[in-house]
């Protein structure tokens, strides 16, 4: 759905009017394509203390991995000061941190002090720049998690903390293939999209009332459909017979929302909101991983939204089944055999997304929704669609146990 208040913002009147009034002022955020693949400038990568070089960068990483102390944070202000007007719009900063060590007081204040910082500054930067923390064990794998910050791929991602550590190395070559489920629409479709995008081989999954559509997303991205209600019970494996050479990217995106406050609840719309977001997630997840359908180094990605992380109003199906797709990913990401066969598991917990479900809701949520972020805009099914192909990628193996907000660092739950 158009968001006419961003059109409006993007006129010399309208940009007059609304700073007048002391209203939200979104910019136009740069998007990946094509013809925009890289920043609106170069990227500057300089070490906490270190004074920096005058210019305008479209990027800017901060080396903060050395401070151990609260006293060092000194040094991130000597380094990013001189700079906060000097990123292009639509740039991105990322802050480097270290992991805090077990028993050293100062180290873990300091480090966690920096989790502060990137989130305040995040929220204050403006002109559609984001700000990110990302902590790194010794001998992390970053260059992925690095790549996609540094891109017009993470437009929509701001304020998040993200941990990388070490990898095992992915013998490079042949075509990956991944399942997308609810592909039919929306997000899933986009989902697909992007992983056709980079070269994957997609099977997309959707119930069997969607089968034409789902066909039709099929034969355009040169893929296969797969039409299947995965609450079924041999809905895993249906999956795994389909997948006869294995399974590199598992995308769990099907959901649905049956909203009533709990006390005008019915168990029909509690039980059927678990079993679709979250029950059928572990059983499909269980079964693949147990016939080995899932290959080593597999990719799992859920999708969870920040209803799990800050709750809504008349939702306490949906936060509860989301909030579960987090728990499990975090338990799956600590398994012993799943980390021993390479395999990583990740989440992204959407905000406000322009899509025909939040075309419905009423006027005045709507707005708010879309401005109550640092962004001042909603996200697009493209945004979360990046997120995830950042987390399926065969470099992203340092990157395990991880929740991605993909929402413009919204206000709720921050």
């Amino acid at each position: 759905m158009a968001d006419r208040y961003l059109r409006l913002t993007g006129t010399a009147p309208g940009r007059f009017v609304t700073r007048r009034l002391g209203l939200p002022q979104p910019a136009a955020l740069r998007r990946w394509s094509p013809q925009t693949p890289d920043l609106p400038g170069p990227v500057l990568r300089l070490t906490a203390g270190e004074t920096p070089q005058p210019g305008t960068y479209g990027g800017i990483v901060l080396d903060a991995t050395a401070v151990t102390d609260p006293a060092d944070l000194q040094d991130v202000h000597t380094a990013l000061h001189p700079l906060a007007r000097s990123l292009t719009p639509c740039g991105r900063i990322v802050v480097l941190g270290a992991r805090p060590q077990d028993g050293d007081l100062a180290h873990a204040a300091a480090q966690q002090a920096l989790e502060g910082f990137v989130r305040s500054l995040g929220k204050e930067i403006g002109r559609g720049s984001t700000v990110q923390l990302v902590r790194l064990a010794p001998g992390a794998a970053a260059e992925s998690t690095l790549d996609f910050l540094l891109s017009p791929r993470s437009a929509y991602v701001s304020g998040q903390v993200v941990e990388v550590g070490p990898a095992p190395e992915v013998p490079a070559g042949g075509t990956r293939t991944a399942l997308v489920t609810g592909a039919a629409r929306g997000i899933g479709l986009a989902v697909a999209e992007t992983l056709v995008r980079d070269g994957a081989q997609v099977v997309l999954l959707d119930v069997p009332q969607a089968a034409d559509a789902l066909t039709r997303a099929a034969a355009r991205l040169g893929g296969s459909a797969l039409p299947l209600d995965v609450t079924a019970p041999d809905a895993g494996e249906r999956i795994a017979a389909a997948l006869p050479d294995g399974l590199d990217v598992l995308v769990h995106n099907a959901g649905i929302t049956r909203d009533r406050r709990l006390a005008n609840m019915s168990a029909d719309r509690w039980d059927t909101v678990i079993d679709v977001n979250l029950g059928s997630v572990l059983r499909t997840t269980g079964h693949l991983l147990k016939a080995g359908t899932l290959n080593e180094h597999a990719r799992i990605v859920g999708t969870a939204s920040i209803a799990g992380i800050a709750g809504n109003v008349g939702q306490t199906n949906y936060a509860a089944s989301k909030a579960g797709i987090i728990g499990y990913v975090r338990a799956l990401a600590a398994d012993a055999e799943v980390r021993e066969r390479g395999i990583t598991a990740n989440a992204v917990a959407p905000g406000f997304i322009e899509t025909t479900m939040t075309a419905a809701v009423p006027l005045v949520i709507r707005e708010a929704g879309r401005r109550m972020n640092s962004l001042a805009q909603g996200g697009q099914p493209v945004d979360v669609a990046e997120t995830v192909a950042w987390l399926a990628a065969a470099g992203s193996g340092g990157v395990n146990g991880q929740v991605v907000r993909v929402c413009g660092q919204s206000l709720l739950g921050a």
